[in-house]
């Protein structure tokens, strides 16, 4: 697929600027070491698509490295499931750890290590609280936190204590490790932060060997240290954890990484909390983290988005250092503008009526030739048959039409695609009054689409198939996943689900040529919008097709009002 292994560094911003002053410098000997971090609690999103392409991105910018770390320090919400699907989600992305794959668990030696280290030192200590009373001292936004009765106890103490957690001789929520730093800190972060937890749960990797876990912030900064990271990037929720982060370093007195943070990304109508994705997956809102309607990676990957689209996509947002919504319109103006260059042409009936054209000779099918992509001539042209019976869209049709109506009418004249110019003549109906069928008649002379010998026009071109070739599809029409720009506007997200987010459109009647489609292919239906082979439904003669996205440019209108 074109553009899919162009993986561009990405456009300057103000990383890069901070990244350009460092080499000069010589900070770090002109190293640049990026990495991405996903916990493997969950399936990545596009959100995670846009620090993908940064750090990648950067990495490749400046010859420098980035590695692929698993944060896995939580074994109750953490599989082998998701750690495969992000490895597999990076890589459709178009980019390569090379031999720099690493998981925080790969550590937890050492980082045992350093919160003895961390006890030795007076910096850290066993507190006895229970998690709600932890709270409670913790103080809020405008009053200072009070010190734990157990923050003075003495490192002989501690030193026991942690060793007992570790050998799983205390309960869980008995006690935690936390940092010794400062409880009135206007910085809530710093109020003595929990740095191990107790949690007697196999690990994944680790399996039963460990019953107590690092927390993120102690974890990340150290495993940032280890590996040599130069450019720590984040976004900026994490900005508050960035005192923690250097304080820890600074403790310990190890290699300090510079944690640099930047907006995340907020897409309109869409959910990229992962938390509110695991509740939509397990409550069976969607089919699964692939459901096309998901922002998951995987589920944009199954309508039938292209990683390049992505990259670009978040190539064109940029890097911000402050949150803002980003318009869906932009994400798909993306796509279509690459698969408007690749995308062959064919034409698909998703709700269809049967037009009879009676003055056309009976048993007869010719051969008529459709350009395959306008945009493309190298692409060429393809053969589809025209018989006297054809169907077109329901909605091209009116009996009684308002006045900007220039489709098909009793009485009214429409040119078929690549074919002739049809005129209708009456309706056929069921026994209940529904139109079934149209009786119409065609022009000899506009063979081709073309205008006829006297000059005559018409307002409206139709697209169709002929009924005795036409295949019998399932198409899949989809929408928005909520109906509301901002789902979380309110508390319950779930209220703002899109009922019409997936209508399937059972009764489509598409050319012969689709019946043998490869899945995973793209083509633009002409008129209705982009289609996806469904890679996972779809069989061999029995193609089942995702809309990727309509044609309505709704960006490019935006776009002209700016």
């Amino acid at each position: 697929m074109p553009g899919e292994n162009n993986t561009e560094a990405p456009s300057g911003n103000f990383i890069t600027h901070i990244i350009d002053e460092d080499l000069e410098t010589g900070k770090y000997d002109g190293r640049v070491v990026t990495r991405f971090p996903p916990e493997p609690n969950g399936y990545l999103h596009i959100g995670h698509a846009k620090s993908i392409c940064l750090n990648f991105g950067i990495a490749k910018r400046y010859n420098g490295t980035c590695h692929l770390r698993f944060d896995d320090t939580n074994p109750l919400k953490e599989s082998i499931e998701y750690v495969e699907s992000i490895k597999e989600d990076v890589r459709w992305l178009g980019y390569d750890w090379q031999d720099h794959l690493y998981f925080t668990s790969d550590y937890f030696d050492q980082l045992y290590a350093y919160a003895v280290q961390l006890i030795k030192a007076g910096k850290a200590y066993v507190d006895s609280l229970t998690p709600d009373e932890i709270r409670e001292f913790r103080g809020t936004l405008n009053t200072p936190g009070k010190e734990s009765p157990y923050r003075d106890r003495p490192v002989e103490e501690n030193l026991a204590l942690f060793e007992q957690m570790a050998k799983g001789e205390l309960e869980e929520e008995s006690c935690v490790l936390r940092a010794k730093i400062d409880m009135a800190s206007p910085n809530i972060v710093m109020r003595d932060p929990t740095l191990y937890r107790i949690r007697k749960k196999d690990h994944h990797r680790s399996g039963s060997k460990w019953c107590i876990y690092p927390m993120y912030d102690f974890a990340h900064c150290l495993s940032d240290s280890i590996e040599k990271v130069t450019h720590s990037i984040c976004t900026i929720e994490f900005v508050n954890n960035r005192e923690l982060y250097d304080w820890l370093l600074d403790a310990l007195d190890v290699y300090h990484p510079q944690q640099i943070e930047f907006a995340r990304l907020n897409l309109s109508y869409t959910v990229l909390s992962k938390r509110r994705l695991i509740q939509l997956v397990s409550e069976g809102h969607v089919s699964g983290w692939d459901d096309p309607r998901m922002p998951t990676l995987s589920g944009l990957r199954r309508r039938g988005y292209t990683p390049s689209s992505i990259r670009k996509f978040c190539d064109t947002i940029g890097v911000a250092r402050r949150d803002s919504m980003v318009d869906i319109s932009l994400l798909e103006y993306t796509l279509r503008e690459e698969l408007n260059r690749f995308a062959p042409r064919v034409m698909a009936v998703l709700n269809p009526v049967k037009v009879i054209i009676e003055n056309y000779p009976e048993g007869r099918t010719e051969t008529l030739e459709a350009v395959n992509n306008p945009e493309d001539p190298s692409m060429g042209s393809r053969s589809i048959p025209f018989s006297r019976e054809i169907y077109i869209e329901r909605d091209d049709f009116m009996e009684d039409p308002p006045k900007k109506f220039f489709r098909l009418a009793p009485g009214r004249e429409v040119r078929l695609r690549y074919a002739y110019f049809i005129k209708c003549n009456d309706v056929i109906r069921d026994d209940s009054g529904n139109i079934t069928a149209l009786r119409c008649t065609y022009d000899p002379e506009t063979r081709g689409g073309n205008t006829p010998p006297d000059g005559r026009k018409v307002k409206a071109t139709l697209h169709w198939v002929s009924a005795a070739h036409a295949i019998d599809a399932h198409v899949r029409l989809y929408d928005h996943l909520f109906n509301v720009e901002n789902p979380m506007q309110s508390g319950d997200f779930q209220q703002h689900l899109n009922p019409g987010s997936l209508v399937s459109a059972d009764v489509s009647k598409l050319e012969p040529g689709l019946k043998d489609a490869e899945p995973g292919s793209h083509f633009q239906f002409e008129r209705m919008g982009y289609f996806f082979t469904d890679p996972e439904d779809s069989s061999p003669g029995a193609p089942v097709f995702n809309r990727v996205t309509t044609l309505r440019d709704t960006w490019a209108k935006i776009k002209k009002t700016l």
